[in-house]
């Protein structure tokens, strides 16, 4: 169940982020509603985590790490922005860390 409310909490958060490039500064209203509602769920979803007991350190690791995977991911994919090779390898080493960081602490 922890680990369902973590991926809730990188879903929100990717989905605040991609409604933040929407919302042209804050100007347009539906999309500013969704940034806000998403960067909300997402930090309610990340304490519940931690109220479960996740260590901060993998809990906040796979939340930043795969949330700002994705929204390179998706930007490349569907908005419009660049992804060089370099910054592929980045976002690479970015999960690689994250998953040194889960495999490498103690159970």
């Amino acid at each position: 169940m922890t680990w369902l409310l973590l991926i809730g909490a990188i879903a929100a958060e990717v989905t605040g982020t991609i409604a933040l490039r929407f919302s042209d500064g804050f100007t347009r209203l539906v999309p500013s509603l969704v940034a806000l509602a998403g960067y909300g769920a997402a930090f309610w979803l990340l304490a519940q985590v931690l109220v479960r007991g996740m260590n901060i350190g993998v809990a906040y690791g796979v939340w930043a790490a795969l949330g700002v995977s994705l929204v390179a991911v998706i930007g490349a994919l569907f908005l419009g922005d660049s992804l060089t090779w370099v910054q592929a390898c980045g976002v690479a080493l970015v999960i690689g860390g994250v998953l040194a960081l889960e495999l490498g602490g103690s159970h």
